[in-house]
């Protein structure tokens, strides 16, 4: 291949996360109950679904449910590969090439991948102090697309509710309020996708739901964006299984709320373990916590990962200095970590 092949703009992107080691994956922030419980029921009554022909093309069953859940029309819906899928259409859907999308900083590195791989450019404005969200530096960015997400990856805080629905009302262009993790909050904002002409919500069946290794994602808007969205979706992009397996999950949600009591038992107790450690330790609204090292990050994750357990080092960023992640485990897999911790930082 030559390099004169390559789109311009797109010659020094980066691979995504994708560590080797073999550990306790505590870096992912997934449902540690482990799969679904409604998977087995599921696959075994896939066996008789005739695999040979295509699912619909817009996944109007899965689209049905959603909007049982949430009392919408099943059109505000949009459905797909996971979540991922659903911010890729939303730029390929409303940005120009050359166009800027405002992001707050830091937060999920992959908002700005699907910028720039559709052409567009990323502009960010820092967190207010406490990692809060600073509405008027984001507006201040007279962006075309503005993107956030709440509870925030990697800080793990939810945002002010009026603070976003600042950006919203005053924003002249789309907004997407990325909820991967609004399971875990108290507030969310799919019940006004109505009441705005801008407002986008994305889900995910990755987190809180125990699927992630089926890539669903869902997004919600008024009816006349989410006609849009759907016209720029790739027809068929969400195989039949994992339709079947969101819809079983949707209508068995027992799971979910057992995934979520466990964080809220959890949570605190890993903090104040983390903290009697040594850790700064920040607060989280999530099923994640991001803390602070006092010895170098890399140094910290690494001897982790040797010892077997994997969390997620964020430290070279800015504002994120020898910071890292990890899940709120069970209290076995807590105490796993906490063991494994005090060991490194012991050996230090």
């Amino acid at each position: 291949m030559k390099d004169s092949w390559v789109r311009a703009s797109l010659k020094d992107i980066p691979l995504y996360y994708n560590p080797k080691v073999k550990a306790i994956r505590m870096d992912t922030s997934i449902n540690v109950l482990g799969p679904n419980t409604c998977l087995d029921e599921v696959l075994n009554k896939c066996r008789e679904m005739d695999l040979n022909q295509y699912p619909a093309p817009y996944s109007d069953g899965l689209r049905r449910a959603l909007a049982r859940k949430y009392g919408l029309h099943e059109d505000n819906f949009v459905v797909g590969n996971g979540s991922d899928e659903m911010l890729d259409v939303v730029f390929k859907s409303f940005m120009e090439p050359g166009e800027t999308v405002a992001t707050p900083y830091p937060s999920y590195v992959l908002h700005s991948f699907f910028v720039k791989i559709n052409g567009g450019r990323s502009v960010t404005a820092d967190l207010a102090p406490g990692f809060e969200l600073d509405p008027d530096a984001l507006l201040k960015e007279k962006s075309k697309v503005i993107i956030l997400c709440t509870p925030n990856n990697p800080t793990a805080n939810t945002f002010d509710h009026r603070d976003v629905e600042k950006v919203i009302r005053e924003h002249d262009g789309p907004v997407v309020v990325d909820e991967a993790y609004g399971e875990f909050a108290k507030e969310s904002f799919m019940p006004l996708v109505d009441d705005y002409e801008n407002l986008i919500v994305t889900r995910t069946f990755s987190k809180a739901y125990g699927l992630a290794g089926l890539r669903i994602g869902y997004m919600a808007s008024n009816l006349k964006m989410a006609d849009q969205l759907q016209r720029v979706k790739i027809p068929y992009s969400l195989n039949r299984v994992s339709e079947a397996a969101a819809i079983a999950a949707l209508e068995n949600p027992r799971y979910v709320e057992e995934g979520v009591k466990l964080v809220n038992e959890q949570r605190d107790a890993l903090s104040d373990g983390l903290r009697a450690l040594g850790f700064k330790v920040f607060p989280s609204a999530s099923n994640f916590i991001l803390f602070k090292s006092p010895v170098p990050s890399s140094d910290l994750v690494s001897r982790l990962a040797a010892k077997g357990v994997l969390i997620r080092d964020f430290g070279k960023l800015r504002l994120l200095e020898d910071c890292v992640r990890t899940t709120v485990g069970t209290e076995e897999l807590n105490r796993l970590l906490l063991t494994k911790l005090k060991e490194v930082m012991e050996e230090w």
